[in-house]
């Protein structure tokens, strides 16, 4: 049997988890101190997947670069392949948050969305909330 450690990260509780494995079968979870804990852990042996953060290139704005995210996590070993992927990404102003900018990433199925607004050049910002 064979004994793994993990710190959780789904809440700022930190819990310190201890999952006993027999070969790749979980055979308990102890250590966590509420159900998403267990559900991380368990999730973190078997499947351990990521929401990738990043910004990606914007022409015509007000800002040269716009923040985005995964819109859900995807498998950690396409982390790297996704980020190759949103290097060569590049939108045009203005972007909105929600905003679509790449669609199934890395062959995960899974859009990569706008976190935050970027403004045409030349438009005002007070007058860009009336359009």
């Amino acid at each position: 049997m064979e004994t793994k450690n993990l710190t959780c990260i789904n809440c700022p509780m930190g819990c310190s988890i201890t999952v006993k494995m027999d070969g790749g079968r979980i055979v308990s979870i102890t250590g966590n101190t509420c159900k998403r804990g267990e559900d991380y852990a368990g999730k973190e042996l078997t499947n351990p997947t990521r929401i990738v953060t990043t910004t990606v290139k914007v022409t015509g704005g007000q800002s040269n670069t716009v923040s985005v995210k995964t819109g859900k996590d995807i498998p950690k070993e396409k982390i790297f392949d996704c980020v190759r992927e949103l290097k060569n990404v590049q939108v045009q102003a203005p972007v909105r948050i929600g905003d679509v900018v790449a669609s199934d990433i890395a062959g995960t199925g899974v859009d990569v969305v706008a976190t935050g607004n970027v403004e045409r050049t030349g438009v005002d910002v007070a007058e860009a909330g009336n359009v």
